[in-house]
C-alpha cells in the first residue's frame, strides 16, 4: 500500500476557521481539507437542512417533464416507470411508483431482463408499454443514450420522459424531457445526483405543483439515501442532506420493504456503509440472480408481513449469488494464472459459462488480487457481454473510448462500465484494451492507495474530538472517513489474530507515555510480524467505537502498519 499525505491546507485559513468555530486546529485542517473555509459553510455542513435543497425546476426540462405527466393523469392515460435493475434503478421505480400511485392509479413498472435484454431501455420494454395501452414512459437511471429506442417509441405514440445522472452523447433522445444534470446545457447547481436522486428532484417539483413542501416527501428519502450509498457517489453537496435525512428514515421509519431487510442487523443506528455492505448487496441480488423486478416489488410493498416473505426470498438470492460469486471469481484467478497474465497492465478475462449478474462484482474481486483495471465478460446471446472496473485515478471509461472500433456498445463512468462486442472482436479488443492501458496508466496508479488526512498524536483521540468527528457522517465520496497516521506505536504485547478464519488483527497500542487504545485490523493478520514483534511501528487508522457488554470505549480501526524507517 502506497501511504499519501493529504496536502497541509493554508494555515490562514485554518487559523481563522479554529476561531470562528472554536475548534482546534485538528478539526479546523480536515474542515478546509474538504473545502469548508467559513463559518456559514461549516454551518451547513455540521446542520444540513433540508431547505438546502435545491429547487427542482432549476433543472433543464423539469417544467416540460411535469406538465407531460399532469397531462397524463388528466387525460387518465397509463403511465409506464422503466427503470434499470440495480440499486439506482431500482429504488428510484420504487420511488416514482410509490409517489404516482399516491394520488393516481395507472401506474406500471417495467425493469428490463439482464440476461434477455441487457442494460437500459429495451425495444421488450417498449412493446410491452404498447401492449398495455402505456403512452407515457418514465426512464429513470438509464435512457441518457437511448435515441433508437425514444425514436421507435415515437412511432408507437409513446413519449419519453429521462431521468438520468450518466454522461450524455453529443446528441440526445428525442423525449419529452430529458433530466440529467451532467447536460452541458443544465445549469442546475449540483451535478453528481445518482439516478434515484434524479427521480426525487422530479417527485420534488410534482409536489410543488400540488401544494406539498419538502416535509411530504421525506418518507422517500430512505430509497435515495440507498441509491446514493450503493451508487458510490459523491457524498457533498445536495447528496449529503438526502444521505443524511434519508438514513434518520431508515433509522427511524423505514418502508416495510427496507425494514424486512434490516431488522436482523444488530446494531442501535445504521450508518451510509451499513447500507453499501448489508442493504444494497441484497437489493442487487434480485437483479443479479434472477430479476430487478422483485427488488421493486420488495421496495413498493406496504404490508410487512407480505414484505417480509419478499425479503426472505431475496435473502436465499443473495445466497445464491455469494457462491456464485466466489466459484467464478476462484475460476477467472485460475485464467489468469494458466494464461501467465499476472504481469500485464490490466486484466481482461471470458467464459461464456459465467453468470452475467456477478461479473461486476467479480471485476471488484480481482482487482483486490491484480491491482489493475479490470473487465470480465461472459456470453450474452449472440454477443459478449463485460463488466469494468479501475482503480483510484484511471479513467477506464475513456480508455473503453479509445478502443471503441472494437466494441458494438458501452456506458459507464470513470471507474465503472460496461460494454458488449462480438465475439471475434474479443481477442483484438483485448489487446488494444492492454496497449491503451499501457500507454496511459502512471506507476502510481498501479499501487493501492491510502490518503491520509493528517498526522495525530494519541493524546489528541478524546471522546469530544470523537463527537465531533462523528457529526462529520455521513462519509463517503468526497468525505471519507478521516484517515490519521501515527508514529512511534507500540502493541502492549497482547495482539493475537482474530476471527474464524484467523485474518484479523486485534491489538492494544500505545504511543510514548499516551494513554493506550484498542485496535482492530480487518484483513491484517499477516502484519503480525511487525505489530507484535516489540519494535515501534507507524499506524494508519480511523478513530471509531467499540461496544461490549453495554460500555462503549473509542478504539483504533487499522487500515495499515509498517515498520518505522
Amino acid at each position: 500500500m502506497r501511504w499519501t499525505l493529504k496536502p497541509k491546507p493554508d494555515t490562514d485559513k485554518v487559523q481563522h476557521l479554529t476561531e470562528a468555530l472554536n475548534v482546534d486546529a485538528t478539526i479546523a485542517t480536515l474542515l478546509v481539507q474538504r473545502g469548508i473555509e467559513t463559518f456559514e459553510e461549516a454551518k451547513t455542513f455540521f446542520r444540513p437542512s433540508l431547505n438546502d435543497l435545491h429547487d427542482p425546476y432549476l433543472m433543464r426540462d423539469m417544467d416540460k417533464a411535469v406538465q407531460r405527466i399532469e397531462t397524463a393523469v388528466a387525460n387518465n392515460e397509463n403511465i409506464l416507470v422503466f427503470g434499470d435493475y440495480d440499486v439506482d434503478g431500482t429504488t428510484a421505480v420504487s420511488l416514482v411508483l410509490s409517489y404516482l400511485k399516491s394520488y393516481y392509479p395507472n401506474v406500471d413498472t417495467y425493469i428490463p431482463d439482464r440476461y434477455k435484454e441487457g442494460y437500459g431501455v429495451s425495444f421488450q420494454g417498449i412493446d410491452y408499454a404498447d401492449d398495455n395501452g402505456c403512452t407515457l414512459i418514465i426512464a429513470l437511471d438509464c435512457g441518457i443514450k437511448a435515441i433508437d429506442k425514444v425514436a421507435y417509441a415515437k412511432t408507437r405514440d409513446i413519449d419519453f420522459i429521462i431521468c438520468d445522472h450518466h454522461r450524455p452523447a453529443d446528441t440526445l433522445p428525442d423525449a419529452v424531457a430529458v433530466l440529467d444534470p451532467k447536460r452541458n446545457d443544465c445549469n442546475y447547481p449540483y451535478k453528481e445526483l445518482c439516478g434515484c436522486g434524479v427521480g426525487f428532484k422530479l417527485i420534488q417539483a410534482l409536489g410543488n405543483k400540488r401544494g406539498q413542501t419538502i416535509n411530504h416527501l421525506v418518507p422517500y428519502l430512505d430509497l435515495v439515501a440507498t441509491a446514493i450509498a450503493a451508487d458510490i457517489v459523491p457524498i457533498t453537496g445536495e447528496n449529503r442532506v438526502l444521505a443524511k435525512f434519508g438514513l434518520e428514515v431508515i433509522n427511524t421509519n423505514p418502508r416495510p420493504g427496507i425494514k424486512a431487510l434490516i431488522q436482523n442487523i444488530k446494531k442501535p443506528t445504521l450508518t451510509i456503509s451499513d447500507v453499501v455492505f448489508v442493504v444494497a448487496p441484497r437489493i442487487n441480488a434480485a437483479g443479479r440472480v434472477k430479476h430487478g423486478k422483485y427488488a421493486v416489488q420488495l421496495l413498493s410493498e406496504f404490508n410487512l408481513e407480505q414484505a417480509e416473505e419478499f425479503a426472505s426470498e431475496i435473502e436465499t438470492l443473495n445466497a445464491d449469488r455469494k457462491d456464485l460469486d466466489k466459484q467464478i471469481t476462484e475460476e477467472a484467478l485460475q485464467q489468469i494464472e494458466y494464461n501467465n497474465e499476472q504481469n500485464k497492465f490490466t486484466t481482461v478475462v471470458y467464459s461464456k459459462e459465467w453468470h452475467k449478474g456477478v461479473i461486476g462484482i467479480v471485476a471488484s474481486r480481482l482487482i483486490e488480487t491484480y491491482y489493475r483495471p479490470t473487465l470480465v465478460f461472459t456470453k450474452s446471446g449472440t454477443m459478449l457481454a463485460a463488466s469494468a472496473r479501475s482503480v483510484s485515478g484511471f479513467d477506464v471509461y475513456n480508455a473503453l473510448e479509445a478502443c471503441a472500433e472494437h466494441i458494438e456498445q458501452f456506458g459507464g463512468h470513470k471507474y465503472a462500465a460496461g460494454l458488449t462486442l462480438h465475439e471475434e472482436q474479443y481477442e483484438a479488443f483485448k489487446n488494444k484494451f492492454e496497449a491503451v492501458v499501457a500507454n496511459t496508466i502512471t506507476p502510481n496508479m498501479r499501487v493501492p492507495e491510502i490518503q491520509v488526512d493528517m498526522p495525530l498524536d494519541f493524546n489528541e483521540i478524546t471522546p469530544k474530538f470523537n463527537r465531533i468527528l462523528q457529526q462529520f457522517e455521513p462519509f463517503g465520496p468526497g468525505n471519507m472517513t478521516p484517515l490519521f497516521i501515527s508514529h512511534n506505536i507500540k502493541d502492549s504485547g497482547f495482539g493475537k489474530p482474530i476471527g474464524a478464519n484467523q485474518t484479523h488483527l486485534r491489538l492494544f497500542v500505545k504511543q510514548e507515555d499516551s494513554e493506550g487504545f484498542a485496535a482492530i485490523g480487518f484483513g491484517l493478520a499477516k502484519k503480525m510480524d511487525v505489530a507484535c514483534s516489540g519494535t515501534a511501528f507507524d499506524a494508519v487508522y480511523s478513530v471509531d467505537e467499540n461496544t461490549w457488554n453495554g460500555q462503549t470505549s473509542l478504539q483504533l480501526r487499522l487500515r495499515d502498519i509498517k515498520c518505522e524507517k
